[in-house]
């Protein structure tokens, strides 16, 4: 079983599962394939997280592929700049790019494929063209202004007659076609300049599947790509405080890439053991929503009812609150936070009435530390320009600045190996495209302060508390349900939503995803400026008038997000006693697909 974001990414992950490729091999087609096809949500400069069993070993672990800040991110830089916050564009926002190699690291240790036949989905749609979404082509009209005047290599590609493309057209990219070429080169593959062109090595083949693909490790890390970059962000280009900057990193940032395999961070909740990232992402906050709730009965985890949701937002609000106190690269007692004790405290000081307030608890000796709450009001009376009412999803804001989202895939093979995935960053409109490579860099850095007090400092070498949280679900010590969504700060709310439905409500994958989902804005935002908005609920208006006004009465700050606009999961489920395969996948938006047999 296969589901994504993007049906053209189904599509190819399945063809690798029908010609016996396993659930990785499958994975990394599909992801290096939405890089093509969801370039506003994702691309090879950005960063992803994974969470995987084998079905040889179905202990949980996260494949991690979140890079960290350059070696000349300091704080001390970014403020001679006249900065207070990390910007949310350009390349003083970008994170060293993992992505790509994570990918590759997958392949390497637990695929069975060679690399150019993985890539081979991703240089056809890159080469030969796919027709653009409707979304993406909005993306590029909103930010052509900022191409035109000040990206001409992103007005080069995304608009190379001088104007957006049409939703439905066919595009290319034969830049990154041949980026991919030339990585398979590396291991002795495909030549260099076939169809679309190359970058340029004449390679000898390493012996065997895994140096090959070490190989094409290497060539990101310290080949042309890595010089593309770091030569090309010695120009200073306009970030989203309107001002021009350079770069900072460099060859040296690049060739201390290196992806790895981590621990998965878990907790038990009605007897299922739900598995996530550390807390240098945002994932224990789900473990944390999950063990406050599991002191309540079951008909107050109904989000489709007055009492459910309002107890959910709240639960929400203190593990969001929490998240923003304490996580991040560096040491965070998570047996602290998911213990009995910890979480009973929590759970008492839910109320009947929306509360207003941030109120992180105290983890060590000492009070956790507070970031900077900026409601939007307040930064709209700075700034003289109105801040959108968004609907939680991190695109394009009223403001100007431009952000993007995310994609999500999830595997499951014949013989029970199984992942689940969020490729993000990179986006189109982060920065300016690296001329010859046909993408730019991310900005996973905006969620980090320029505040040292704070666990999410920006520091050389340490990541970006990062909102990717794909999740692992298992029973009785089998991996049985991999699940995720795009959506920035709303991921792990609007998994929860999933999780309850499933675990306690008995609903079907697909009913679940498609039931009307809500979530809370009453936290700092991930993303730059990083405002808050207490209180504040947004909902799907089909949880009906009487559930919308009973929030009103209880002190939420109600936003309607119309029926169907929130939410973009898919996930696959193996039961291990039968071996029957599940698949689901989004309908809003008619995008999201999931197949199987």
């Amino acid at each position: 079983m296969s589901a994504s974001t993007h049906w053209i990414a189904t599509a190819c992950m399945q063809s690798v599962l029908e010609r016996g490729g396993n659930a990785f091999d499958a994975a990394a087609a599909g992801a290096f394939v939405l890089h093509v096809v969801e370039p506003h949500l994702n691309g090879p400069g950005g960063d992803m997280t994974a969470i995987l069993a084998t079905a040889e070993d179905p202990t949980p672990v996260v494949l991690m592929g979140q890079g960290p800040a350059p070696a000349g991110a300091t704080i001390e830089h970014y403020r001679s700049e006249g900065l207070t916050a990390v910007p949310g564009t350009g390349a003083l926002a970008a994170a060293v790019p993992y992505a790509v190699d994570a990918w590759l690291l997958l392949l390497e240790e637990r695929g069975t494929w060679e690399l150019e036949d993985v890539l081979s989905y991703a240089i056809d749609c890159a080469e030969n063209g796919h027709p653009v979404l409707a979304s993406v082509s909005t993306q590029i009209a909103t930010v052509s202004q900022t191409f035109t005047e000040h990206w001409p290599s992103s007005a080069a590609l995304w608009m190379p007659e001088g104007t957006p493309p049409v939703a439905g057209e066919l595009i290319r990219n034969p830049e990154y076609a041949a980026v991919l070429r030339d990585l398979v080169a590396a291991g002795g593959g495909i030549e260099p300049h076939a169809a679309g062109g190359g970058i340029g090595i004449e390679p000898e083949a390493p012996s065997g599947r895994e140096a090959r693909i070490a190989a094409a490790r290497e060539r990101w890390r310290t080949g042309p790509v890595a010089q593309a970059v770091t030569e090309f962000l010695r120009t200073p280009h306009r970030h989203s405080d309107g001002a021009d900057h350079a770069g900072v990193m460099t060859l040296g940032d690049f060739a201390a890439i290196e992806a790895r395999v981590e621990p998965a961070a878990t907790s038990t909740f009605r007897g299922w053991t739900v598995a996530k990232t550390g807390a240098w992402g945002q994932g224990p906050a789900l473990l944390e929503a999950l063990g406050i709730l599991e002191g309540y009965d079951d008909d107050h985890l109904d989000p489709s009812t007055e009492q459910g949701a309002h107890t959910i937002l709240e639960a929400l609000k203190l593990a969001l609150a929490d998240r923003d106190a304490h996580f991040g690269d560096g040491d965070v007692d998570l047996e602290r936070l998911l213990s009995p004790d910890y979480l009973a405290a929590r759970r008492a000081l839910i109320t009947e009435a929306a509360s207003h307030e941030f109120r992180p608890g105290a983890l060590g000796d000492s009070p956790s530390a507070r970031p900077p709450l900026l409601t939007e009001d307040e930064l709209a009376q700075r700034t003289g320009q109105p801040v959108d009412r968004g609907t939680g999803e991190p695109t394009v804001r009223a403001t100007g600045e431009a952000r993007g989202d995310t994609c999500h895939l999830d595997v499951v093979d014949r013989w029970g190996n199984i992942i689940s995935a969020t490729p993000s960053g990179g986006w189109l409109q982060s920065s300016p495209t690296i001329p010859g490579l046909g993408f730019c860099l991310g900005t996973r850095l905006q969620m980090m302060w320029l505040d040292e007090d704070l666990p999410s400092a920006l520091r050389p070498g340490r990541r970006p508390r990062t909102t990717l949280t794909p999740t692992l679900v298992l029973r009785d010590g089998a991996a049985v349900l991999a699940c995720g969504s795009p959506g920035g700060d709303q991921q792990d709310q609007w998994q929860l939503l999933f999780l309850l439905r499933v675990l306690v409500g008995g609903l079907d994958l697909q009913q679940a995803i498609d039931a009307p989902a809500l979530h809370t804005l009453s936290m700092p935002g991930s993303f730059w400026p990083r405002t808050w908005s207490p209180g504040r609920a947004v909902v799907e208006d089909r949880l009906g008038e009487d559930l919308l006004a009973g929030l009103a009465a209880r002190g939420h700050d109600v936003i309607r997000a119309g029926d169907w606009s929130l939410g973009r999961l898919s996930c696959v489920m193996r039961d291990p006693r039968t071996g029957i395969l599940r698949a689901a996948a989004n309908s809003r938006g008619s995008q999201g697909y999931a197949a199987g047999r």
